[in-house]
Order: C-alpha cells, then sequence, then structure tokens
C-alpha cells in the first residue's frame, strides 16, 4: 500500500521506484529480520545434562527431576514449597556439578541461622559430608561443598569467587534488590561464580521486585530490562510496580524458564505421588484487644485525630504497638498458660516487646547483639525440643529453621504490614512432616483492624498467584522448549495504514517501512522520541526497540534504522532526537552506588556514525523530587549524612543533527527554511540569538508575599520572578526554608528559635500555631527558571496526549512528548505545508501537533492501540485545521504585498503553501 496523495516539493508519495528500492535493499531488509529472529531467546541454559542415573537413588522422584532441572539450567531459582526437600535438592545438584564441570574448586551453601542441622542431616542420607567454616582459610577439599552463613560473606571473610558453583538458601535475604547492603555485596561477589542458584520456599508474588532481583542475581535478566519488559512505572515511588494486564501471563511463564515453582510434588504430573507431602491443618485465632480511652498524642503537625487508625502508616502502627504493649503481654501469657506443656514459638518486631516476652517463664530469646553462636545453639535447641518457648523476630529466624516436630503453635504478638516476613514465619510449623494441627494467634488492637485487613488482602493474592504458578508448571511441566514456543512473540507485523488529509499513520516496524516504503530525500524533518535503551518497552513484539537485553544490543537494532532516517531526510535538513539518560543501580555495577549511563552520549555517537551532523542540543528541565521519589537516587537525608553521594537530575536532551546538503560552499539546505522578516523580526532574532534576558529590576519577592499562596500560584509566579530578576542562589534557598520553615529535627521545629530542644507543650502549642512547613516533598516547587535558550525550563510536564488518554480509561503511554517540546522544534525548523515524519510515533503527538501548525505529518508506531488512539487526535486535528474561524478568514484573502529584490523571501515561499 501506498502512502496516498501527499505530495511535497514536487515528491509524490507513490514512488515509481518502490520495486527498484527494495530489491537494492533486500539484503539489508534479510539481514534485519534475521536479527529481529534472534530476539526470541527466552532464557540461555549454563548448565550441564545429567541423567537420572547419576542422581542419588534416595532422592525421591520430584526432588530428583528438580535436580536435573537446575543441573541442566546451571543458574536457576528452586521456590518449593515447605518441606519438598529444597535441602537436599541444593545438595544434590552441587555434588554433581562438581563432579561434572571439574573446574577444581569447591561448592558453597549460603543458609541463615539455625539451619546448619538441616544440611548435616540431609547430606548424610545422600552419603555426603559438608563443613561449615567461617573464612577462605578454611577450605581444604576443592571437591568438598561448604556451608556458611549470610553473614560471612556479607562482612568479607569467605571470598565466593574461590568457589565453582553456590547455592543461596532461603534467599528472600536479597528481596531489598539495590538498597539493602546483602544485596549489593552478592552481587559483585557472586557474579565470576559460574554455576548459581537460589533457594526459598515463599518468594512473594505480591512483591514483583524479589523476583526481578533473583533474576538479576542469576544472571537471567537486568531489573531495569525486566521492568521495561513487563511492568508499569510508578511516578511517585521507586520500585512500586504494576504489571501491564496483558503482560501479566507472559511474565508469569518468562519466570518459568528460570525458577520452580512447586506446590506439590503432583504438579509436575499425575505420576507423582503426595503421599506424605500434605500440608497440616491450620487454624488463624484472632485476638482482638479494645484499645480503650487511651489518651492520644499530636502528631508532626500538631493535630489530634478524633478516629484514631494504625492503618494510616508505619509509624502509626509502631507507636500503636508501643502503646498497646502490656495488653498484648498479658494476652500471650494467657496463651501459654492455657496449655504450658506445649512449645511456642513467639513472633515479635520490637526490642520492646522481646524484652518484654523475657520476663514470661520458660522463655528464651534471640537477637541481633547475641554471639552467633549462642543465637544458634538456641535456635538448634528449640528445634529439637530442649526448649519449651521461643522468642524471635520474623526479620531474623522467620526463613530457614524447621520447627514443626516440636511446635505446632504460633504467636504474634504484634502484627505488621510485612507479608513477606509474616508467611514466612508461619511456615516455620505449618511443613509437610506436622503432625499436629497448627494454631496461628494474631494479636492486635481494635485500632489495628486496618492493618490486618491489609495482611489477610496479601495473603489471599499470594495464593492466587501460587495457584496461578502451580497451574503453568502443570501445563509445561520442565520442558523449555513447550515455555519458550508458549513465549515465542509475533515476528512479522500485520501492516495497515490510516490516511486523512495531510497526514498518513502507519502500524508497522519503522525499520521495515522505512526500508521498503520510503523514497529518498522525501522528509523536511524527522522529529521523534526514540526508545530510551532498556528503559521501557512499549509493545509485545519482538521490533519493539524497548525489547532489547543491553544497550549495545539496542544499538544494533537503531544500526538498521539511523541509516535509513538519513537516506529518507532531505539533503541540508535537521532531525531533533529527543533522549534522556539513565539511572544504573550500585549493585548491578559493583560500584555500591546509582551512577547514569550516558545515553544522549551513545545517541550522539550512533547517528553521528551512520553521517549526520550534530548541531547541539537543547536541555530540558525535570522535577528533581518527582525523580528521587522514582530512584531514590537524590534523597535529602543520605545528602544529610554523605555530600559526596550527591549526583544531580536528569534532564531530557532535544539532539539536533543535520544531513549534508548537497550544495556544501553556501551550507544552505537544498530547500532552506525561509522566515518572513515581516513576521520574524530583528527583535526577536536578537532575544532568540542572545544566551539570556535582562533583569527587569524588580526587588525581589518576600517570604510574605508567598507563603499564603496556594501551590499552583507560588509555582507560576517563581518561574516568572527567576526569570526577571537577578538571579540570587542563597535567595531561592530561603525562600524554599521560609515555605518549609519546619522540618522536624528530633522533634524540634526549625522556626523555634534558641537551643534544638523544647518541651512537649510548648512544642505542640507552637506546631498548632505554625503556618508554615509548606513545601511539598512529591514535586518541586520552586525550580530554577532558565533564561538561557538552550535550557528548556517552562515545558509543561502534563502537557501530553496521555492527559486525554486517562481521561478516557485507555491505556497511557509510557513516554509521551510534551506539547511545547514539539511546537518549538516543528515552528523553528519546517514551514508550513512541509511534512514531518515520527519513526516511533506513539500517541501520535508529533503528527498532531504539526497539524495544528499547519504541517504535514507520518507517523509509524508498532502499538496497534497506540496509533489507533492516535489517528483519533490526529482526525481531530486535521479537522480543526480544516475548518477556518472567524479570525482567520482576513489571513485567507490577504493579497501580498509587493517586496523589494533585495528581499527574496516571498518568492522562496511560493512551493511552501498547502
Amino acid at each position: 500500500m501506498s502512502y496516498g496523495k501527499l505530495s511535497s516539493n514536487g515528491i509524490d508519495f507513490q514512488p515509481d521506484n518502490f520495486e527498484v528500492c527494495h530489491l537494492e535493499t533486500m539484503s539489508k531488509l534479510d539481514r534485519y529480520r534475521a536479527f529481529v529472529k534472534r530476539k526470541a531467546e527466552i532464557s540461555r541454559s549454563f548448565g550441564l545434562e545429567v541423567d537420572d542415573s547419576e542422581v542419588h537413588p534416595k532422592l525421591k522422584p520430584h526432588q530428583r527431576d528438580s535436580v536435573r532441572w537446575g543441573v541442566r539450567g546451571g543458574r536457576r531459582a528452586w521456590f518449593l514449597a515447605f518441606g519438598l526437600g529444597k535441602t537436599v535438592i541444593q545438595l544434590e545438584a552441587l555434588r554433581l556439578i562438581l563432579k561434572k564441570a571439574k573446574i577444581g574448586k569447591p561448592g558453597l551453601i549460603v543458609a541463615p541461622l539455625g539451619v546448619r542441622q538441616e544440611f548435616r542431616r540431609d547430606a548424610k542420607m545422600i552419603d555426603l559430608s559438608v563443613k561449615f567454616i567461617r573464612s577462605s582459610s578454611e577450605i581444604e577439599n576443592p571437591d568438598a561443598i561448604y556451608l556458611t552463613n549470610y553473614e560471612t560473606v556479607r562482612d568479607g571473610k569467605l571470598d565466593p569467587t574461590m568457589f565453582a558453583a553456590a547455592s543461596l538458601d532461603e534467599a528472600a535475604i536479597l528481596r531489598g534488590f539495590g538498597g539493602v547492603k546483602t544485596f549489593r555485596e552478592f552481587m559483585v561477589a557472586f557474579e565470576p561464580v559460574p554455576y548459581r542458584f537460589v533457594a526459598t520456599a515463599t518468594p512473594d508474588p505480591n512483591e514483583y521486585i524479589e523476583l526481578l532481583a533473583y533474576s538479576a542475581y542469576l544472571g537471567i535478566m537486568d531489573v531495569s530490562q525486566a521492568k521495561t519488559r513487563f511492568f508499569k512505572r510508578d511516578s511517585v515511588h521507586a520500585d512500586r510496580l504494576t504489571i501491564h494486564p496483558h503482560k501479566e501471563q507472559e511474565f508469569w511463564l518468562w519466570c518459568a524458564t528460570w525458577a520452580l515453582f512447586l506446590a506439590r510434588p503432583s504438579d509436575l504430573g499425575p505420576e507423582y505421588s503426595d503421599e506424605g507431602y500434605l500440608m497440616p491443618d491450620m487454624q488463624v485465632i484472632h485476638h482482638e484487644i479494645r484499645a480503650g480511652d487511651r489518651i492520644t498524642t499530636a502528631d508532626r503537625g500538631g493535630q489530634y485525630r478524633l478516629i484514631q487508625d494504625a492503618s494510616l502508616g508505619v509509624v502509626d502502627a509502631a507507636k500503636e504497638k508501643r502503646a498497646g504493649l502490656d495488653e498484648r503481654l498479658a494476652e500471650v501469657r494467657a496463651i501459654i498458660e492455657a496449655n504450658p506443656k506445649r512449645h511456642h514459638i513467639l513472633w515479635h518486631d520490637l526490642e520492646d516487646e522481646r524484652r518484654a516476652l523475657e520476663n514470661i517463664e520458660f522463655v528464651s530469646s534471640v537477637y541481633g547483639s547475641q554471639d552467633l553462636d549462642e543465637r544458634e545453639q538456641i535456635i538448634i535447641d528449640f528445634a529439637s525440643g530442649k526448649l519449651r518457648n521461643l522468642a524471635g523476630k520474623p526479620s531474623m529466624i522467620g526463613s530457614g529453621p524447621n520447627f514443626q516436630h516440636h511446635c505446632h503453635v504460633a504467636i504474634f504478638c504484634g502484627i505488621g504490614f510485612k507479608f513477606a516476613d509474616f508467611i514466612q514465619a508461619i511456615h516455620r510449623i505449618v511443613r509437610y512432616l506436622q503432625k499436629h494441627k497448627c494454631e496461628i494467634h494474631l494479636i492486635y488492637t481494635d485500632l489495628e483492624r486496618g492493618v490486618l485487613a491489609k495482611l489477610m488482602q496479601k495473603w489471599e493474592a499470594y495464593k492466587k498467584q501460587v495457584n496461578k504458578m502451580s497451574a503453568i508448571i502443570k501445563e509445561y511441566g520442565l520442558a523449555e522448549l513447550s515455555l519458550a514456543q508458549a513465549l515465542a512473540r509475533q515476528e512479522d507485523v500485520e501492516r495497515f495504514e490510516i490516511v486523512g488529509e495531510n497526514y498518513t499513520l502507519v502500524c508497522n516496524d519503522s525499520v521495515a517501512e522505512t526500508i521498503e516504503r520510503m523514497p529518498d530525500n522525501s522528509m523536511h524533518l524527522i522529529l521523534t522520541s526514540i526508545p530510551f535503551g532498556t528503559m521501557y518497552e512499549y509493545s509485545p513484539h519482538l521490533a519493539d526497540f524497548g525489547h532489547t537485553n543491553d544497550p549495545a544490543h539496542f544499538w544494533e537494532q537503531m544500526d538498521f534504522l539511523i541509516p535509513e532516517l538519513l537516506r529518507v531526510l532531505q539533503p541540508g535538513r535537521l532531525a531533533a532526537i529527543h533522549v534522556k539518560d539513565r539511572i544504573v543501580p550500585g549493585g548491578l555495577t559493583g560500584r555500591g552506588f546509582q551512577t547514569v549511563y550516558p545515553f544522549h552520549a551513545d545517541a550522539i555517537r550512533e547517528f553521528t556514525k551512520h553521517g549526520f551532523g550534530y548541531m547541539g542540543m537543547k536541555t530540558i528541565v525535570t522535577d528533581v523530587v518527582r525523580e528521587n521519589n522514582q530512584t531514590y537516587r537524590l534523597g535529602w537525608s543520605e545528602q544529610c549524612k554523605d555530600g559526596s553521594k550527591m549526583g544531580v537530575g536528569m534532564p531530557e536532551y532535544l539532539l539536533v543533527f543535520r544531513k549534508n546538503p548537497t550544495d556544501k560552499k553556501r551550507s544552505y539546505a537544498d530547500n532552506p527554511v525561509v522566515k518572513l522578516k515581516r513576521k520574524y523580526s530583528r527583535s526577536r532574532w536578537q532575544i532568540d540569538a542572545h544566551g539570556f534576558t535582562r533583569a527587569s529590576g524588580n526587588r525581589l519577592l518576600t517570604p510574605e508575599e508567598i507563603e499564603s499562596l496556594p501551590h499552583s500560584a507560588i509555582f507560576k509566579l517563581f518561574r516568572d520572578y527567576s526569570l526577571t530578576q537577578v538571579y540570587d542562589f542563597e535567595h531561592h534557598v530561603h525562600l524554599g526554608e521560609a515555605l518549609e520553615h519546619y522540618s522536624f529535627n528530633r522533634g524540634v521545629c526549625n522556626c523555634v528559635p534558641g537551643p534544638r530542644e523544647a518541651s512537649p507543650d510548648v512544642l505542640a502549642d507552637h506546631r498548632a500555631k505554625c503556618r508554615h512547613g509548606r513545601l511539598p516533598v512529591t514535586f518541586m516547587l520552586l525550580q530554577p527558571a532558565s533564561w538561557h535558550p538552550d535550557v528548556w525550563t517552562d515545558i509543561t510536564r502534563m502537557m501530553t496526549l496521555n492527559a486525554a488518554q486517562s481521561a478516557k480509561g485507555r491505556e497511557m503511554h509510557l513516554c509521551p512528548m510534551q506539547f511545547d517540546l514539539a511546537d518549538r522544534v516543528i515552528a523553528q525548523y519546517t514551514m508550513e505545508g512541509e511534512t514531518v515524519l515520527d519513526p516511533f510515533g506513539g500517541l501520535m503527538t508529533v503528527p498532531y501537533r504539526a497539524l495544528k501548525l499547519k504541517r504535514k505529518a507520518i507517523g509509524i508506531e508498532l502499538n496497534r492501540a497506540y496509533l489507533m488512539d492516535g489517528a483519533k487526535y490526529c482526525e481531530a486535528a486535521a479537522r480543526e485545521v480544516e475548518m477556518p474561524s472567524l479570525f482567520d478568514v482576513p489571513e485567507l484573502i490577504e493579497i501580498p504585498e509587493s517586496v523589494p529584490d533585495n528581499e527574496p523571501e516571498l518568492a522562496a515561499t511560493e512551493w511552501t503553501g498547502i
């Protein structure tokens, strides 16, 4: 199909040379299609083939096949339900790898405290011996399997590079991703280990970031890439991920290529018996304590709540835990005294709770400052039945130890928001081989009903996701080929186009479209926001530029497109490319702190490599506060601890490139962008060309003038002020401090003069009267504005087609272009009637704005839904242009004045009209 009857400067968009162009570029198109096809690789195999006969005969069928699957993959995760035997599976997998790989290095299992005896027991069952070590100097045998704790590796006492294979038992310790020391250290330390495994019974399906952390540790897929491929980004909070509805099935299928979710043996097929693997009955018993008429305290703003509700946040919940400690402790005593001979595991979160529980008879406790050997011995003694009652934090001993042999009663002395810790703690006793019905006692006050509701909601979601993964395993088993076929993405696009008055929108791969159908020298301007490497993925198609492994892979695909953009652009004309740098987590670089990948620098290199001339860039300032909420990279508290960590906000850039003109002596474009001098005045040119705007001489704004205004008025007022005044950095800071006025430091308001202490009564009175504290924490209110023409600080972030998409309840674009940006570029670099191309059209912002500015437009987009929505906007814009208003009529019938010979601009515009 053709582009329809769109002509520009004598070029017909139904060229006769399409067949010739196609034949000449066939080899390039074939090479490109082969490149796209290679993207279908789902997950690589790093391992070794193992026959059934090589697995120890004492392993049960589901354990044997789990071992073979893991060894074959080489870097895999075992997510096996409690009691299915992940301990023996890890031991046997490492034994087989050491035997077959013959690297000459031992194996290592890193485990939490209290599970040493579990590994020794299972190792003995399969004729192995494991030695517990705490330093590299204790390694003696290159064929042995060693056991250590997480603290040993984290503190640098053991070098993981000395091992050929390593498995992390209860690897949920990595769930914090880049924000915790353990993850950062382990990502770097274990990267050289060729065979890596993780094993845990409870990966939380509610916390996608945990699964992505496992994938990154194993070397399956970078976290940023996985976020791009499957999830929507939250513009306010980092790592709060919402999966795209149309990608949910694909995400869980992808997980199944490297992680084995097993709830029961029969998930692998009816031939696997569940005998001996039935979970014990469980009874959840609620103990609600009435808070009564407890005296309430003021919040940080000096406000008292009529109705106290601990579900409002973590701080409120912690306050309520402390306030109700005596009542909850009495309930714990009553439960224990009702059956004093039973064994109880007492779960708590606060140190105050631990100290109170230690006053109960026959209660032993473990805590952080204890000697490691003493702590582990207490856990072992309780697991073996020597101790009657054990108190501990789920975050410390909730993962790993098996208490089901002597204990079937768990008491939660309080409840919280951390579901992963909660479910792990429950399954210390609710496990296979448990002989009794388990009792789970939850103690909370009536003010914590909201906390309880959220916890139960997460539990239900957890059960649903576990069932979903079980269904995938039941359907596909352990066959990677079947999963790969199910995950295979569409390779060919069903091309179609929508042609309107002065615009053509094409659903196609932009590389294939430009190679096959677009003639040379046919575009007056290319304006586009290219995919930002692996940061975003816009469609489930293989040809999607965001569906890529790493920056090098992305630019390899761009190598097919950039030469085509150069070819179709008219000589001397411009390509304006919108880009943004990206953040690289410290855990992925080994530096321990976040760095910046200069994507814009690579874009400059790649475009110039293919023949474009680099003309410079425009800087588009973004909101640093919103960015920090997304990345936690520029946090105020962290900068107060160490200012050397401070980076800078991530602006966007508009890179301007030019195609060489035919006549290189004068350097004019073959068809220059001409401006009428009567419309583009000398005065405007001087201001546009100059690097700054003069100050008006008005006085500085005072804090009193802005403190009572709404945020919207303050934002506009400060922007106008900073553009017209001589900039004063300290005054800028002072205005913000006046708005902030108090950020309570240890309970003291910053606007209280004198020493940094005040009585609670004085402070509460001041908080109630203080009119300030109005500096937002979710966006930057006082943004510095630039008067330099190459720095755009007045781009309205919300002026995009996503506003219309949101209002209509439609899918929003991941990275929409702002109207202001498109309008300025189109107006500056083209004339009316010329054609603008966007090879990554998205919601068709560029064609939409081009039509409004009386240009012609071509947009190419792979995502069918985006294109269909964009077509509606373009249709509306075209109708608006076609229907002149009353004020347009005089302009339409105006007869141009005669132009002197020394002002030839009129003649130059004869070919620009529609």
